[in-house]
């Protein structure tokens, strides 16, 4: 079955203290992004893949495309007002019936073994989210006082976030709703159930200089 993937690269790098976009910065000598397309690619090189980046990057990205001689095949996006409003104009550019994966851009480290299982399941379900069980200690705030709350319950979600190309553009198609707060919470509120999979402990989202440092640890190791 064909593969599309979109990949969401919006941030402006406020958390990381600098003046270059999270998904711009250095890792292991090249661009946080190039090595999220360099995963995808390896995963399925025939998988058609979109780059949805906000328009005033755009001559950025090609500028450090060059530097680099990064020439892995992609299409450049523009984005939108939200997470939401980019989503929706990279699914635009999908034609045909497939799988469709939607992925962070500074996600960098998600593992073969985790995209193909979002792949098998979300071809036998319609859908398939990534998810790490909670290991730490939760409390609920209630007013002014907070309760435990059973752990066992709960997940951290990753992407990237993985559905039949039918069932995402439908969700997508409705109109947005400030609530969403990921994919799945839009196929989600169009009647979709959603399928969890196990993700993997290195896909972490860099937002921060810490996890910048994480990452280099995990692609020095060669984390596939």
């Amino acid at each position: 079955m064909k593969k599309f993937v979109i990949i969401v690269a919006g941030g402006a790098g406020s958390r990381m203290g600098t003046d270059i976009p999270k998904q711009f910065l250095e890792l292991c000598g090249k661009p946080v992004l190039m090595h999220t397309i360099q995963r995808f690619y390896d995963y399925d090189p025939d998988c058609e893949l979109f780059l949805v980046l906000p328009a005033a990057q755009k001559s950025f990205w090609s500028d450090l495309c060059l530097k680099h001689g990064f020439l892995l095949p992609h299409q450049v996006v523009s984005g939108g007002e939200t997470r939401f409003h980019s989503v929706r104009n990279g699914l635009g550019h999908i034609q045909g019936d497939g799988i469709v994966f939607i992925h962070d851009g500074v996600r960098p480290l998600v593992s073969r073994e985790t995209l193909d299982r979002c792949f098998q399941a979300a071809q036998e379900t319609g859908n398939a989210i990534p998810v790490l069980p909670v290991t730490e200690s939760l409390r609920k705030l209630d007013g002014r006082r907070s309760f435990s709350v059973d752990r066992s319950l709960y997940f951290s979600v990753q992407t990237p976030q993985t559905f039949r190309s039918k069932q995402i553009l439908d969700a997508f198609s409705q109109p947005f709703d400030p609530l969403f707060t990921d994919d799945a919470s839009v196929a989600e509120k169009a009647g979709h159930p959603i399928t969890m999979v196990e993700g993997n402990p290195e896909n972490i989202k860099i937002t921060t200089p810490t996890d910048l440092d994480v990452a280099g640890v995990f692609m020095k190791k060669h984390v596939d």
